[in-house]
């Protein structure tokens, strides 16, 4: 349907995942991507493929909680596809342990990878979308960020943060042309899923298979979650701003 013809995105995390979901839905709705993760092998790996298919993507490498980092991948997904106009957030990890194991560095690094970087992601693209009169923002959250879980306090932490970072980005640059509004996930089967049910079950949450088919029906896909990026980040989401969109099949809704 081309629903991102003409518009330049850039997915944070996009190597592998939701990230990568996100990726190919974007480049096959029209958009020129930019992949931006610390996987450099994966990540190329997905740009060549989608370039030899005739999608305008590139990758470049970053960490995405360093400031030099960030503006230098923007920079060269600039260059290469021109000035972006649609930005998902979604980079990002996990620490599961008991709360009183936890370290500060546990919370400093989940901080900086969750929510220093959609900071600067957000603060190295918002420039561009303001000179080109809007753009779309749109942030990875969780169900984490309302309802909290056993052993995962700093995850949960840093979700509420990406909550209100995308209502107050909304609030600031409404006026200004700029959305920015928040995907949260429910259990979603990949390679963070998978992590963050094992490690749950070592430690005596009941995250199993019939647990979270009670729970939501079945294990989310990546493509459930790209899908909802793909409609906050087009035009079709023209009126929706500074939101919450859970993709959870109901788990919220009990």
């Amino acid at each position: 349907m081309d629903r991102l013809k003409g518009k330049v995105a850039i997915v944070s995390g996009g190597a592998t995942g939701c990230g990568a979901a996100a990726v190919r839905l974007f480049a096959a709705e029209g958009a020129a991507v930019g992949i931006i993760d610390r996987n450099a092998k994966v990540g190329q790996a997905l740009a060549f493929e989608l370039a030899s298919a005739g999608k305008r993507v590139v990758f470049a490498a970053a960490d995405v909680s360093r400031k030099d980092e960030v503006e230098a991948a923007v920079a060269n997904i600039r260059a290469s596809l021109g000035p972006v106009n649609v930005l998902f957030n979604h980079a990002g990890t996990i620490v599961i342990k008991p709360f009183l194991e936890t370290e500060e560095a546990d919370w400093d690094m989940l901080f900086a990878v969750n929510v220093k970087s959609m900071y600067l992601m957000t603060r190295a693209v918002l420039p561009m979308m303001l000179l080109q009169g809007g753009g779309a923002i749109v942030c990875t959250s969780s169900i984490s960020a309302v309802y909290g879980t056993p052993n995962e306090v700093l995850y949960d932490a840093t979700k509420g943060a990406c909550h209100m970072f995308a209502r107050a980005i909304a609030v600031e640059f409404r006026d200004r042309g700029i959305r920015c509004n928040a995907v949260c996930p429910g259990f979603i089967q990949t390679p963070h899923g998978a992590r963050e049910v094992r490690e749950l079950s070592a430690l005596g949450v009941d995250v199993s298979e019939a647990a979270i088919k009670a729970a939501q029906g079945r294990m989310g896909q990546p493509e459930d979650i790209a899908r909802a990026a793909l409609y906050l980040a087009s035009d079709d989401a023209e009126f929706v701003n500074g939101t919450q969109l859970f993709v959870d099949n109901g788990f919220s809704a009990v």
